[in-house]
């Protein structure tokens, strides 16, 4: 290919590679806080994934379509639903999708205009100020760990079909009142 006139006439690029003078020493997994194995699990350690941000972008979409009940925060109920939806994308080992969001708002009446009163109330308890995550990060926690793994199994329309019926087992309240 010819060059362009433009260019000056002695510029010309080298017909080959050559290695630069110094090549530096590979990398290697050494440093302190590095993680031999898996990720560690457990009881309020959340649950990693690829690309969890992209879940708040989800939400906000979403946020307009969020019934609250009087006296309720939009962000807080967000916030607290966050958790379960990255919980349920890393059940999948994928980023998450608007399915994650849909069952985890689902599950605790945010798009009942009237949700029953029982679940409502139990909302306002636990949900309160979740949104202020430095101060709250417990209290997400347990409303993350306290659903069962069949809610985050289970496909939207089986939660939408079950749903206000069985909102007790699907968020795990049922259980927690057992225990």
């Amino acid at each position: 290919m010819a060059a362009p006139r433009s260019a000056p006439a002695g510029a010309r690029a080298s017909r080959y590679y050559s290695s630069p003078d110094v090549v530096p020493e590979p990398w290697r997994g050494d440093r302190p806080a590095e993680i031999d194995g898996l990720q560690p699990s457990g009881a309020r350690l959340g649950s990693q994934g690829p690309d969890q941000g992209f879940a708040l972008r989800i939400a906000r979409l979403r946020a307009d379509d969020v019934c609250p009940a009087p006296g309720e925060d939009v962000r807080d109920l967000i916030a607290g639903c966050l958790g379960i939806a990255l919980r349920r994308a890393s059940m999948f080992s994928r980023a998450p999708v608007v399915h994650d969001i849909d069952i985890a708002f689902t599950i605790w009446g945010l798009y009942d205009a009237a949700p029953p009163s029982e679940l409502v109330e139990l909302r306002r308890t636990m949900f309160a100020g979740v949104a202020h995550t430095g101060h709250h990060y417990d209290q997400a926690r347990r409303i993350v760990d306290m659903v069962p793994e069949s809610t985050l199994r289970a496909t939207p329309a089986q939660i939408t079909s079950i749903y206000p019926a069985q909102w007790r087992a699907l968020t795990g309240v049922a259980a927690a009142a057992a225990h």
